[in-house]
């Protein structure tokens, strides 16, 4: 079996906050925003005319600055932003870019207005972003066609229109962005979920291993102990003849014990056992020939349930084995359209019965295994009948 490393299952993923998530978004290459930046900003340089120290030219190249230091901010991220302020920056660089529009004689200047629009888009809610890219469209039309500074002749008022057009742009980005997120965020709750659940299965499934080691050698070694102690206890008192009755009695536990282990770690390695064919096996090795008798049609149940139907009745047999020696066993195996019934039921002792008491986990193990698979289990002397002073076990498994 395959282990999954466990996560705390209270761990969770919270819920996508817009402009609030610094995870990178697959397909979004914040490099390409930089180079794009700097491309605007170094045509705007070399064509944007004129720069000087003085008069238009220091207006400019003041213009220019504050142009390019909007347009750079773009690459801040979103949650060390605060929306308040992202307005306010966004609209003093719409503010600077129609500045810039209007006292630029020639060049590119036209540029930042197109770009700050589009990033408006991407950083603002749709509302304020639609206004504000209406504003930036009517300004710098306002700056051409009124010629509210020396401008570029050679513009268009139409193309000041324009300059809002990007917003659109930058809104579907936005969408896709946070979609990509939300997706990303659903994936990282469903995989925690999965590693979540992987735990559990872990935790039953060391149950499961736990009860089984129960079955094999709990019993048994509580036998071989007694034995043993008993012979202790014999060659102090001298009688020789009965300690080696005890050993004896040990060494046949310690045999009974490998077989049941056998079968346990055929089981646990066997991704799902044939159900008849199993018990029919089982109890041929505990030393009970045509035990096994069905009722109904024959058929393979879920592993799980397979799995759980032969730990009860290994249990029960070793049970049988130990406390009524010789007595024979019968195992009926009922099958209808709702349940699976097993019942194993054992005779009265034929041979002597060594004294003992045993762990008590036997029966809490089967009623734990019933429970997990939805069904009951009981179990007790039987009261009437040639089977009278014998015991029975009862399982009832839905499906």
């Amino acid at each position: 079996m395959r282990y999954v490393r466990p996560v705390p299952a209270t761990e969770s993923v919270p819920p996508p906050t817009p402009g609030a998530d610094p995870r990178p978004v697959p397909g979004q290459d914040p490099r390409v925003q930089w180079g794009l930046s700097l491309a605007v900003v170094g045509v705007g340089a070399l064509t944007i005319r004129p720069m000087g120290l003085g008069g238009q030219g220091l207006a400019v190249a003041v213009l220019f600055v504050l142009n390019a230091a909007a347009l750079l901010a773009r690459a801040l991220p979103e949650h060390r932003v605060p929306p308040r302020l992202a307005l306010a920056w966004l609209t003093l660089g719409i503010a600077a870019a129609a500045a810039l529009i209007g006292v630029s004689d020639s060049g590119t200047s036209y540029l930042f207005a197109y770009f700050i629009a589009g990033h408006i888009g991407y950083r603002l809610d749709t509302r304020r972003a639609l206004v504000l890219a209406a504003a930036c469209s009517l300004l710098c039309a306002a700056v051409l066609h009124f010629h509210l500074g020396p401008g570029d002749p050679e513009l268009p008022w139409l193309l000041g229109l324009t300059t809002g057009v990007p917003v659109v742009v930058g809104i579907l980005n936005r969408t896709q962005r946070r979609a990509v997120r939300s997706a990303l965020s659903a994936a990282e709750a469903g995989e925690r979920a999965a590693r979540a659940e992987a735990r559990t299965a872990v935790l039953t499934e060391r149950g499961r291993i736990a009860r089984d080691v129960h079955d094999v050698l709990a019993h048994s070694l509580a036998g071989i102990n007694m034995q043993l102690e008993l012979a202790d206890a014999l060659l102090d008192t001298g009688d020789l003849e009965k300690a080696r009755e005890a050993t004896t009695k040990a060494h046949g536990l310690v045999k009974e014990s490998l077989k049941q282990a056998q079968w346990t770690v055929h089981a646990l390695r066997e991704d799902a056992l044939p159900l008849l064919e199993s018990l029919t096996a089982m109890a041929e090795s505990a030393g009970h020939h045509d035990a096994v008798t069905v009722t109904g049609t024959v058929r393979e149940p879920a592993t799980r349930v397979t799995r759980g139907l032969l730990r009860i009745a290994q249990e029960a047999l070793t049970n049988a084995a130990r406390h009524a020696p010789g007595g024979r066993v019968d195992v009926g195996l009922t099958l209808t359209a709702e349940s699976i019934t097993l019942r194993v039921r054992n005779r009265p002792a034929t041979r002597a019965v060594t004294p003992g008491a045993g762990s008590g986990m036997g029966l809490i193990g089967m009623r734990e295994r019933v429970a997990l698979l939805g069904g009951s289990v009981t179990a007790g002397p039987v009261t009437e009948g040639q089977d009278q002073g014998g015991w029975q076990v009862e399982a009832v498994i839905p499906g």
